[in-house]
C-alpha cells in the first residue's frame, strides 16, 4: 500500500503543503502528501487572487527559487495588474485574479507530474515516535505510515470552528470537517498553542448584480506574468472586476445584527487579521466613515459565482443578505453561500528554527497558518522553505535560510521566529528594511542561483535568468558610455517639461531624470538595435531602467546590509546561558532564553532586547 518509509510526509494539501511537497520531491526526497480531500488540493479558501502589495514579491521569489505558485497563478489567471505603479519600483507589486477551479486543477496536475510524490486521502490524527524520535504519522483510519520527517501544514483545520451568527459548527472550511488530536498531542509534548480567527465574505450570483451601477476595474493593457520562465505566456484576454461602496443605510442594517455577531457578543475571543477586518469591524472601528469599498471579483472564466471583497462577515445570513441588498448594484443579489468566521489552533512560531523545523522535535516542520500567518502567499513561501529544509534534514545537508536582505521570504520567517505573533501575520513592504534590494523585478537574480545550487530551480530557469542579466547589463553599459546630442533628445525633454541639454551628455545622465524612460530614446541611433533582445523585452528594459535610475538608493541599501552582516557572523551557542550575564536586563534574559537566537544580529531584533543588552553580549563574545 505504501513505501516502507518515506523521506517526507506532508500533512495538508493547501498552498503551504503543495509547495512543500513539490520542493522536497523535486530535490530528490520520497514524499507522501496526505490530505482529507484530494479534490481540494491547492484550494483557494478565501479570495480568488494571488499577489498584491508585498505578496506579489513573495510569489516571484517562490518562482525564482523553482517553486510552482507563480506558474499556477499565470496558468489560471483571469486578470493581471501591477499595483503601486505611481510609486517607486520598490513598491510595485504584481497581482492576478484567478479562476478558482482552474487554479486547484493546475496544482493537482503539476504535483501529479512529479514522480517522487505519492498521494493519500485521509486525516492525520497523531504523530508517531520510536524511542522519542519522530517516525511517522497515524491517520483517523488507524493507518500508520513511517517517515524520516513530517511537515504540518494544517491551515485552519486544527480544532476549526465556523461561526455564522448564533450558529456554530466544527469545520476547517465551508463543507469540510475540522481535524482533532494533533494540537492535544503537541501540547502534551510541551508545545504552546493559541487560537486565531479569520473570515470570508459571501459568494454571490453575478447574474443578480447590476454591474452598470458599479465602477469597472479592468486589468493592465499589457499584462505580464509572475513566472520568469519564457514558456509561461501572459494573458491575451481578461475579465474585469467592479467596485461599489457601502453607505449609511448598509451600516445601520449591519448594526442591527451586532448583538448576534459572535465577534461582538464574546463567543469569538481569538484575534483576527488587523489589516483585513470584517465589514462589521470596519463600521465599528471607523464610525466617522460613511462608506467603504466593495469589490466584485469573478471566480473564473466559466462560472457566474463572484467573491464580494470587502464584505467579510460572520453576521447571521439574513442580516448579511438584507445589508448587501442596500449596496448600489446589489439590490437583487442572490447568495451562493453566506460569509462566515472561523477559529482555529496555531502554534506561536518562536518555537521554530529559521528552517521552520521545531526546536524541540527534530525532523518536525510547521508551515502556513499553523505558524500564525494569514494569506496564500505567506503560506506558500513557508511551504517551499519547509520542503527544502526537510529534504536537507533527511540528506544531512546544511540548512537553507534566506536573510532579510535576500528576500521577503527571509523577512517573514525572521519576523515570525524572532518576534513571534499574537495576531495573524500578513506581509507588507513596510516590514522590509531593504525594499530597494527586494524588488519584484530582480527576484530571479537574487534567488535563482540559490535554487539552482540546491537542485530546485532547473537549468533552463538558470540559463534564462543569466541571459536576462547579461542583456540588462548590456543596456546599462550602453547608456553609461554613450553620449546623446541635444537635437536627438531635446524635443522629448520639452514635451516632458524637463530642461533641454545644451551639449552632448551621457545618456545615463538624461535617463536619471524624473519622468524620463528608456522608451524615450527609441529613435536615438543604436538604441533600437540594442533592445532587440532574445529574452522578454519588458522585463529586461524595466530591470535596466530601475538599476540606472535608482542606483544611488540601491547601493546605499547594499552598504547598510553589508555593514550589519558582521553581526550575523557572531554566532551564539545554542546552549548559551543568558542568566549568567549579570548586566543583561531581566526581560532580555527571558526573551533570549525563549527565542535562542543563533547570532547577535538575530538577538538585536528580539522584542524587549535593548542596544545596551546587545553591547553586553558583544563584550562577552570578545567583540
Amino acid at each position: 500500500m505504501f513505501k516502507k518509509t518515506y523521506d517526507v510526509i506532508v500533512v495538508g494539501g493547501g498552498h503551504a503543503g503543495s509547495e512543500a511537497a513539490a520542493a522536497a520531491a523535486t530535490m530528490g526526497s520520497k514524499v507522501l502528501l496526505i490530505t482529507m480531500n484530494l479534490q481540494n488540493i491547492g484550494q483557494m479558501s478565501c479570495n480568488p487572487a494571488m499577489g498584491g502589495i508585498a505578496k506579489g514579491q513573495i510569489i516571484r521569489e517562490i518562482d525564482a527559487l523553482g517553486g510552482i505558485s507563480g506558474i499556477v497563478s499565470d496558468l489560471s489567471a483571469v486578470q493581471y495588474k501591477m499595483l503601486n505603479k505611481s510609486k517607486g519600483p520598490a513598491m510595485w507589486s504584481p497581482r492576478v485574479q484567478s479562476d478558482r477551479m482552474l487554479f486547484a486543477s493546475c496544482w493537482r496536475i503539476k504535483l501529479e507530474k512529479i514522480e517522487n510524490i505519492d498521494f493519500y486521502q485521509d486525516t492525520v490524527s497523531s504523530l508517531l515516535f520510536i524511542k522519542n524520535k519522530l517516525s511517522g504519522v497515524k491517520t483517523t483510519l488507524g493507518v500508520k505510515i513511517m517517515s524520516k520527517s513530517v511537515i504540518l501544514t494544517s491551515g485552519t483545520f486544527l480544532n476549526g470552528l465556523i461561526h455564522i451568527g448564533e450558529k456554530q459548527f466544527g469545520g476547517g472550511r465551508a463543507g469540510e470537517r475540522a481535524t482533532f488530536g494533533i494540537t492535544e498531542q503537541l501540547n502534551c509534548l510541551g508545545f504552546k498553542s493559541g487560537r486565531m480567527k479569520t473570515g470570508t465574505p459571501p459568494r454571490v450570483d453575478a447574474r443578480s448584480l447590476d454591474l452598470k451601477k458599479m465602477i469597472e476595474q479592468p486589468g493592465d493593457k499589457t499584462p505580464r506574468t509572475f513566472s520568469y520562465l519564457s514558456s509561461v505566456k501572459p494573458l491575451k484576454k481578461q475579465l474585469s472586476c467592479y467596485m461599489t461602496y457601502t453607505n449609511p443605510q448598509v451600516h445601520d442594517l449591519l448594526r442591527q445584527g451586532f448583538d448576534r455577531s459572535p465577534m461582538f457578543n464574546g463567543r469569538i475571543k481569538s484575534v483576527g487579521p488587523r489589516y483585513c477586518p470584517s465589514v462589521e469591524d470596519k463600521i465599528n472601528r471607523f464610525k466617522e466613515k460613511e462608506r467603504h469599498q466593495i469589490f466584485v471579483e469573478p471566480e473564473g472564466w466559466n462560472t457566474v459565482e463572484s467573491y464580494v471583497n470587502g464584505f467579510s462577515t460572520s453576521l447571521p445570513e439574513e442580516i448579511q443578505h438584507k445589508a448587501l441588498r442596500a449596496v448600489k448594484g446589489f439590490e437583487n443579489v442572490r447568495f451562493f453561500r453566506p460569509g462566515y468566521a472561523i477559529e482555529y489552533d496555531y502554534f506561536p512560531p518562536t518555537q521554530l528554527k529559521h528552517t521552520l523545523e521545531t526546536k524541540d522535535i527534530k525532523g518536525l516542520f510547521f508551515a502556513g497558518q499553523i505558524n500564525g500567518t494569514t494569506g496564500y502567499e505567506e503560506a506558500a513561501c513557508q511551504g517551499i522553505i519547509a520542503g527544502i529544509n526537510s529534504h536537507n534534514y533527511v540528506e544531512e545537508k546544511e540548512d537553507f535560510v534566506l536573510s532579510r536582505d535576500e528576500a521577503y521570504i527571509g523577512v517573514l520567517i525572521d519576523d515570525l521566529i524572532t518576534k513571534g505573533t499574537d495576531e495573524p501575520y500578513r506581509m507588507f513592504t513596510s516590514r522590509a528594511e531593504y525594499r530597494m534590494l527586494l524588488r519584484q523585478d530582480n527576484a530571479d537574480e537574487r534567488l535563482t542561483p540559490k535554487g539552482h545550487k540546491i537542485g530546485l530551480a532547473s537549468k533552463e530557469r538558470f540559463n534564462e535568468m543569466d541571459e536576462r542579466i547579461r542583456e540588462s547589463k548590456k543596456i546599462q553599459r550602453f547608456f553609461s558610455k554613450t553620449s546623446i546630442k541635444p537635437n536627438e533628445i531635446n524635443h522629448i525633454l520639452e514635451l516632458k517639461s524637463s530642461a533641454p541639454i545644451k551639449q552632448p551628455v551621457k545618456m545615463l545622465k538624461v535617463l536619471s531624470r524624473p519622468g524620463i524612460k528608456i522608451a524615450d530614446f527609441m529613435n536615438v541611433s543604436g538604441v533600437k538595435e540594442l533592445l532587440k533582445t532574445k529574452v522578454d523585452f519588458n522585463d529586461v528594459v524595466e530591470k535596466a531602467e530601475i538599476e540606472i535610475k535608482y542606483s544611488g538608493y540601491i547601493n546605499k541599501e547594499k552598504a547598510q546590509a553589508e555593514k550589519l552582516k558582521h553581526l550575523g557572523h557572531i554566532k551564539i551557542p545554542e546552549d548559551f546561558s543568558y542568566h549568567k550575564l549579570a548586566s543583561l536586563s531581566f526581560e532580555a534574559k527571558q526573551k533570549l532564553t525563549k527565542i535562542k537566537p543563533k547570532s547577535i544580529d538575530q538577538a538585536s531584533r528580539v522584542s524587549g532586547v535593548s542596544p545596551s543588552d546587545i553591547s553586553v553580549l558583544l563584550v562577552y563574545m570578545g567583540r
